[in-house]
């Protein structure tokens, strides 16, 4: 079903490029709106989760440089049956976390210095179990493509609006008209091909690798009112990477594609008295308030 999303994803791209082109630059401009729009397509597919970690500023780190953070992952992936991801931290203060990649095979997952100094240990094992979770149910690979996709459309309409009030001024209007639009087109895209069941899905995949529902419910509590107040500098500049996070920014309501906190908080801890439980990350916690090391000087 994601496969089949992606490629609505990328024929609606391709269907927006040439329109703007017709419109700018009649059939000739639509022609070039076709192949601009191949290439792209091609570059994200195999690109995006490069371009969304690049929009965050994310470090990768690895045993050496994180290695309570770097164990704690490799340890969950272990348990999760998926190859080991790749691990990033970025330096932000707002407490969250994402995957990214087109398959477990490629994928990665990072979380926040604000999620790490927030959280105890096993809280932020159950948030990266989450994140996992996204990998193993193959959330990822339309995640990552609705970021990158949603973001190059509101790019389009900046261009079209500059493009088009230069020495056109039949075409001017229509920059105008598309330039407002886009953000709303953007946002259709994000709702229509990312279902709230998927943060159901993941939490559940969660309790099971880490054995531990009240702990993610416990982060999911802790983290949803700072993750509003406090910017995400990429969110900002691209509304629809919200998408990605564990919990939603105060500038996603207009791209807001997760189920309300309380309720995923509940379902949880219904998950808590369901059955039994594996065993807990082994992970030793280091002393102090915050779990892990995110080493943030590398």
């Amino acid at each position: 079903m994601n496969g089949l999303k992606t490629a609505m994803l990328l024929a609606a791209l391709t269907a927006l490029f040439m329109g703007l082109g017709y419109m700018f630059g009649g059939s000739g401009g639509a022609m070039i709106a076709l192949v601009v729009a191949a290439g792209m397509n091609l570059f994200t597919f195999w690109n995006a989760d490069k371009i969304v970690l690049r929009m965050h500023n994310a470090r990768e780190v690895d045993a050496r440089s994180a290695p309570q953070f770097y164990g704690m992952v490799a340890e969950l992936s272990q348990r999760a049956g998926l190859p080991m991801p790749r691990v990033y931290i970025v330096d932000s203060a707002n407490p969250n976390a994402f995957a990214t990649g087109r398959n477990p095979e490629n994928a990665a997952v990072a979380a926040t210095t604000g999620l790490l100094d927030m959280l105890t240990h096993d809280e932020v094992a159950a948030v990266m179990a989450h994140e996992l979770g996204h990998v193993r149910n193959r959330d990822t690979l339309i995640m990552t493509m609705v970021a990158t996709i949603a973001g190059a459309i509101s790019m389009i309409a900046n261009f079209g609006l500059l493009f088009g009030g230069r020495g056109n001024d039949r075409a001017s209007p229509f920059a105008a008209i598309a330039a407002m639009l886009m953000a709303p087109f953007a946002a259709m895209i994000v709702q229509m091909a990312i279902s709230r069941t998927r943060e159901y899905g993941a939490d559940r995949a969660a309790a099971e690798i880490s054995g531990d529902p009240r702990a993610l419910a416990s982060a999911l509590s802790k983290i949803a009112g700072p993750a509003r107040a406090i910017p995400s500098h990429a969110a900002q500049g691209n509304p629809a990477a919200a998408q990605l996070y564990i919990v939603p920014t105060g500038i996603s309501d207009l791209f807001s594609t997760h189920p309300a906190t309380e309720k995923r908080i509940a379902a949880l801890m219904a998950l808590e008295g369901s059955g039994p439980a594996p065993a807990r990350s082994t992970v030793p916690p280091r002393s102090g308030r915050s779990a892990l090391d995110p080493n943030r000087r590398g």
